[in-house]
């Protein structure tokens, strides 16, 4: 049984629709366009619409998908809005039965395809779109299952052979997609998943301790290691467990180089925006450990997360497709965040 989520929504209809209009301006720009698949032989050679029809624009696979993702979750926040149907008609345009097959079969084809980061936002896409309250929602949603039991079933292979956490500051990084398994596998009720995700986490971060936060960041880093594994810990353990824990985890709540957002220099490098990412996602980050403690280190937390969520959003919208192609959902993530 599929358990509700409740979004806490800190935008107004208005404030939302720069980000609609973000995700609307990349949803079918194709070009310019990072494909993530290895080509095996020269008739693999196709445009990205050829490859997977749906999610080709927003410059890569993942990108498009939470680019999708960003437009369901802000319709459901704000459903009478008045680029609402505008939205619903783009949507439906795109989520039709034989386009989401060849989706899920080339996923089913491609087993390390987009593995995890791009899992990660394909599971949360498929929660939302299950929150969806319209008619033809329920439709997009069944017809996108096929896209999450090929990634669930990736995964449930994938994992148990998964030895290392991995531990960076972009798309390979284990934590973050392990916390949105973690929920997809919660609110949909597979137990199996549940247990297997928990034990990996467990296993991989229960015993750090004095995380080197002087190590943070790296150049081109829109996650932090340290943050995304503290709020995947807080999912996996109990509330006693968790204050325990990460009071080894980070002794005194000496934060370092996390307590301070970071300044971008170059909004036309693809890399260099990454950092934009990295404070709007250090803030989502911070507010999710904030909300499993009590007392003045949750409100020095969410304090810290104020301040990286400023810089983050003031940053989001550059003007360059570098960052505008993405950064608009990690704004909508951390502004609609959900209340666990």
């Amino acid at each position: 049984m599929m358990s509700s989520l409740h979004a806490e929504v800190r935008l107004s209809a208005q404030d939302a629709s720069r980000f609609v209009d973000l995700a609307l301006a990349g949803i079918g720009r194709e070009f310019p366009n990072k494909p993530g698949h290895v080509l095996l032989e020269k008739a693999d050679i196709k445009s990205p619409r050829e490859v997977t029809p749906v999610f080709y624009g927003h410059f890569d696979w993942h990108s498009s998908v939470h680019g999708h993702w960003t437009l369901v979750r802000l319709l459901r926040c704000f459903p009478e809005a008045p680029w609402a149907q505008k939205v619903k008609e783009v949507l439906g345009s795109r989520f039709t039965e034989e386009a989401l097959k060849k989706e899920a079969h080339y996923l089913q084809s491609h087993p390390s395809f987009e593995r995890m980061y791009g899992w990660a936002w394909a599971l949360r896409l498929g929660l939302e779109l299950r929150q969806l309250d319209l008619e033809e929602a329920k439709r997009w949603a069944g017809w996108f299952e096929p896209v999450e039991f090929a990634i669930v079933g990736h995964a449930k292979e994938y994992l148990p052979k998964l030895s290392w956490p991995i531990r960076c500051g972009f798309h390979p990084e284990s934590a973050f997609p392990l916390s949105q398994m973690l929920d997809w596998a919660r609110s949909v009720g597979d137990h199996d998943f549940e247990q297997l995700i928990v034990k990996k986490a467990v296993d991989f971060y229960k015993s750090d301790q004095h995380y080197p936060v002087q190590y943070e960041p790296s150049g081109n880093d829109f996650f932090s290691a340290g943050l995304n594994e503290a709020d995947l810990m807080r999912r996996c353990l109990t509330r006693k467990e968790f204050g325990e824990w990460i009071g080894e985890f980070f002794p005194d709540f000496q934060l370092g180089n996390l307590s301070r957002p970071v300044e971008v220099t170059d909004f036309t490098d693809g890399h260099l925006v990454h950092l934009v990412g990295l404070n709007l996602s250090r803030a989502w980050a911070l507010r999710g450990i904030a909300s499993a403690l009590e007392g003045p280190v949750r409100e020095n937390l969410l304090a810290v997360a104020k301040n990286h969520e400023q810089a983050g959003l003031r940053d989001t919208f550059s003007g360059h497709y570098e960052g505008d192609h993405w950064l608009g959902t990690f704004g909508v993530y951390l502004l609609t965040h959900e209340a666990d």
